[in-house]
């Protein structure tokens, strides 16, 4: 995304601005909610897009104090530990990094008063305390008094209203953005302010009430939407069409309904798929067949795109000013039904324009296919993207130090 009018857009002080003494304390609220297995990091994406601004913090000698969730823990849970994180975050930076044995209390306090200039210390899983998610003034005031500075460079959660991303923020001063949450906001909202056209948007996954707010703003936004994974079928319902065993999403049928009524009327061309690859039931061993229509028949479901959905879906992306493109066209981790997906994956990698892409699902997609390094951005967060793609304020980037 072009960086004219990045500034304007994002209208927050970010970690470049903030003036940092030797020794000061920096507590930095990143999003290092990295899938483990089997007590390692298994995707380390979300880790290394924090570098940048972990990087610039730590070449002025701050003393860095990391805090991040992961998972959904009711409280403390070794399972969800830091502890890999922090290892995983050791062997990417050239700088020490020591891992606190909790979120707050005074082992936490002593270790980050006796860390030296231009090393880390990485707090455990914020969500192992109860008061985190509901934005306790008590955790926030703790959290506030580690540090001399805030920086949140955690797009994944900035939609949340939690200690670690509003409540800190608003206690301690300055408070400011991190580099990746400074290009996820202005990348993002320049798709809706200022897009390249024609502006071209692949929508997937399962649920139309997931993404109905997304169809609706981008019915008066975009001149092409396409549609496809498993919410299609919601879409071929409200059309009266037969959808077999496919997964129907009984809420979005009213809503697909809605938004083609609405499509009637509107410059943007809703675009829904004209075949299908089905299969007998959710398996990768599983009959495949495809077909030459979208009528599923009793007994099968649709679990993919078509061939010639597929070439349709790829000629729009290939004119396309900006694409934006969240959610895959199928069942794309059983090998026989990701072709759908993995068409439209080197569709937008190859694409001339502009290419955002969602996280969550699609940015697993393009992982998969080792495609995730050929688009211009992919965005680390999947409600906070979604969110701010509909035009909702973000509780975490509205809290900071205005520009």
């Amino acid at each position: 995304m072009p960086d004219a009018g990045a500034t304007t857009r994002f209208g927050k002080r970010t970690v470049r601005d903030l003036e940092v003494e030797e020794g000061s304390r920096v507590l930095a609220r990143v999003d290092f909610n990295v899938p483990l297995e089997g007590g390692r990091v298994a995707d380390d994406a979300r880790i290394r897009a924090a570098l940048p601004t972990i990087e610039l913090l730590l070449d002025r000698r701050a003393r860095l104090i990391l805090c991040s969730h992961l998972a959904r823990p009711k409280g403390r849970d070794p399972e969800t530990s830091l502890r890999p994180v922090s290892k995983r975050l050791g062997e990417l930076i050239d700088a020490p990094v020591h891992q606190a044995p909790e979120v707050i209390g005074p082992e936490v306090r002593r270790g980050a008063e006796r860390l030296p200039p231009g090393s880390v210390l990485v707090l455990e899983n914020t969500r192992w305390e109860r008061g985190e998610t509901e934005n306790d003034p008590v955790l926030s005031q703790l959290l506030a008094d580690l540090a001399d500075a805030y920086v949140d460079d955690a797009f994944g959660a900035a939609h949340r209203a939690h200690a670690s991303t509003v409540g800190v923020a608003e206690l301690l001063r300055p408070a400011v953005a991190g580099l990746l949450l400074e290009r996820e906001v202005s990348t993002l909202r320049g798709i809706v302010e200022a897009p390249e056209r024609p502006l071209v948007v692949v929508l997937g996954g399962a649920k139309v009430t997931d993404k109905i707010a997304l169809i609706d703003k981008f019915l008066d936004l975009a001149d092409a939407l396409l549609i496809g994974g498993a919410m299609a079928f919601s879409f071929f319902r409200a059309q009266g069409l037969a959808t077999g065993d496919s997964l129907v999403e009984d809420e979005g049928v009213e809503l697909a309904r809605r938004a083609l009524e609405k499509a009637e009327s509107s410059d943007c061309r809703l675009l829904l798929p004209s075949d299908l690859v089905l299969g007998e039931r959710f398996d990768a061993e599983a009959e495949r067949r495809e077909l030459d229509g979208v009528e599923v028949p009793d007994g099968w479901m649709g679990l993919d795109v078509g061939p010639r959905t597929a070439a349709a879906y790829g000629e729009e992306i290939a004119r396309a000013g900006t694409v934006f493109w969240n959610g895959p066209m199928g069942a794309f981790e059983l090998a026989p039904f990701a072709d759908g997906t993995r068409a439209v994956a080197e569709a937008v990698a190859a694409a001339a324009g502009t290419t955002v892409v969602g996280g969550g699902d699609s940015g697993a997609a393009l992982a998969q296919f080792e495609l995730d390094g050929e688009v211009d951005h992919l965005s680390t967060g999947g409600g906070a993207s979604l969110e701010l793609l509909e035009g909702k304020p973000l509780p975490g980037v509205e809290v900071l130090d205005d520009a």
